[in-house]
């Protein structure tokens, strides 16, 4: 596409909005028709495809507010929609001939960001964030709800102390890079329209050349840096979570800003609760006598002492009780505790118990228990 059909292209009109659109504007009615014109939904509609990528290549303009500022200020300039020009096809100057030297002319630069950075201006080489970390920590399940601080050890990309950066033996300066004047990139055309921009293969993306190498990088300007740090985790956090810490990661180049550390977090299990969510769990045995006739347990809570509750009779194996405010504390609300009780069956019994406890059985009836399994009554 040449930079006079991109030029003459109305974007807003492909997408149906206004040229004062709002940013959700352009973006709702990009999806609408995204999803009425994708090829998966029109496999045989050669129009469809065309389409589609017509309100793609809309989109990747307006949906950019650098590109959409350029591409506003370019129409304006040039009269907006259409582009014709007094005099056009009649001996005055055409858009081919307004855009044929625009390599060598001021619009090489007014265009730049547009066809993918092929102005001609020079620049040099800014700050540059620094890389992001990652570490582990392990923290025992009740540190997890309340938080903590841990202390880590890091190993990251920073300033070698020898050179303090530069790359160069100390004593000596690095130079500005020949092919791309200091800023790391290159440029090359395809005809004349599009532009690609790579990393300087001469520099390798550093703007600089080092004639002579510091002993220590050997020229890389970088070296690695162990640091220890306390981490505060906090309160709530679950097993596998990954926390973000701001500005603890790799240190910038150039005065740039340093990378974000990202730590993942491993909790030790408890050996009696277990966690849903904001919830605690906790289960409980009980004797058969204290589930058939009923009966008033003692729990535990993590932090805040034994509670009691109430078992109704006939409570089956596994129900279970929710004890308000016993959770996991600290959010909006207070968690609960999930309390399930397990009815314990005895693996020995005396003669006295075993006989009892025929007694019971024959005297409770009740009829096979499995009956139903198979068809019949209960």
């Amino acid at each position: 596409m040449s930079t006079k059909d991109y030029l003459e292209k109305d974007y807003y009109k492909v997408l149906g909005v206004s040229k004062d659109a709002k940013p959700e504007e352009i973006k709702k009615a990009f999806r609408k028709l995204a999803r009425q014109y994708h090829p998966d939904q029109n496999k045989t509609n050669a129009d469809a495809e065309a389409k589609f990528k017509e309100i793609s290549e809309a989109n990747s303009i307006l949906s950019d507010p650098a590109k959409r500022k350029e591409y506003d200020e370019a129409r304006s300039l040039f009269g907006g929609g259409g582009f014709r020009f007094p005099g056009a096809g009649q001996g005055g100057p055409s858009m081919d001939d307004l855009f044929r030297g625009a390599g060598d002319s001021g619009l090489g630069d007014l265009f730049g960001n547009l066809f993918g950075g092929s102005g001609t201006t020079r620049r040099t080489r800014g700050p540059r964030r620094g890389a992001d970390i990652e570490g582990e920590v392990t923290i025992d399940f009740a540190n997890a709800l309340a938080g903590s601080t841990v202390t880590m050890q890091t190993t990251s990309d920073a300033a070698c102390p020898t050179c303090h950066g530069t790359g160069a033996r100390p004593g000596t300066q690095p130079r500005v890079c020949p092919v791309c004047q200091g800023s790391g990139m290159q440029t090359s055309t395809s005809g004349g329209v599009f532009a690609v921009t790579e990393p300087c293969r001469e520099c390798r993306g550093r703007g600089m050349i080092v004639d002579d190498p510091c002993a220590s990088c050997h020229g890389s300007g970088r070296s690695q840096s162990t640091r220890t740090m306390q981490v505060r985790i906090p309160a709530g956090v679950t097993d596998g979570q990954r926390i973000r810490i701001k500005g603890k990661g790799g240190a910038g180049e150039n005065s740039g800003a340093s990378g974000d550390l990202y730590v993942l977090v491993h909790v030790r299990p408890h050996k009696v609760f277990g966690r849903k969510g904001d919830h605690l769990t906790v289960t409980v045995p009980v004797t058969f006598a204290e589930a058939a006739l009923g009966a008033e347990i003692s729990v535990p809570t993590l932090d805040d002492g034994p509670v009691r509750l109430k078992v109704p009779a006939g409570t089956p194996n596994g129900r279970t009780f929710r004890v308000r405010g016993r959770g996991v504390k600290g959010g909006a609300t207070d968690g609960d505790l999930l309390v399930t009780v397990e009815v314990e069956v005895p693996t020995h019994l005396s003669d006295e118990a075993r006989a009892a406890l025929a007694d019971y059985q024959e005297k409770a009836g009740g009829g096979d228990p499995r009956a139903a399994l198979f068809g019949g009554p209960r």
